[in-house]
């Protein structure tokens, strides 16, 4: 893969966000943040993509479970098909972290102020 003008903007595009100075973001940090989350609670909401990761971890574990022998390679692939499992698990808690984060930015922006 080429790293382009496209991949580096979208990287640079990702909100950088500590839950703890959410209340402190400008709008435009915050519009960010919505923007973000509303793309992640969208892919979350997709049927389809919801399948093509259950058929990954399922082909995985199926994988993982037609690994008989205990040499070193067996073992190995053993941690490598965990570490794939994994990574997607927290692929999907990224995105579900990402919602909870436009959810919180939302509530405070309609949160009323006291005068």
């Amino acid at each position: 893969m080429i790293i382009d003008d496209d991949l580096t903007a979208a990287f640079n595009a990702k909100p950088k966000l500590d839950i703890n100075k959410i209340k402190t973001m400008s709008p435009g940090q915050l519009d960010a943040v919505k923007v973000y989350g509303s793309g992640a609670e969208n892919l979350l909401a997709n049927k389809d993509f919801a399948l093509f990761v259950h058929h990954f971890k399922f082909d995985m574990a199926d994988e993982l479970s037609g690994i008989n022998g205990h040499a070193l390679d067996d073992n190995c692939k053993r941690v490598a098909l965990a570490h794939m499992i994994s990574g997607v698990d927290k692929f999907v808690a990224s995105l579900q972290r990402a919602v909870y984060y436009k959810n919180r930015a939302v509530s405070l922006q309609n949160a009323p102020t006291e005068i």
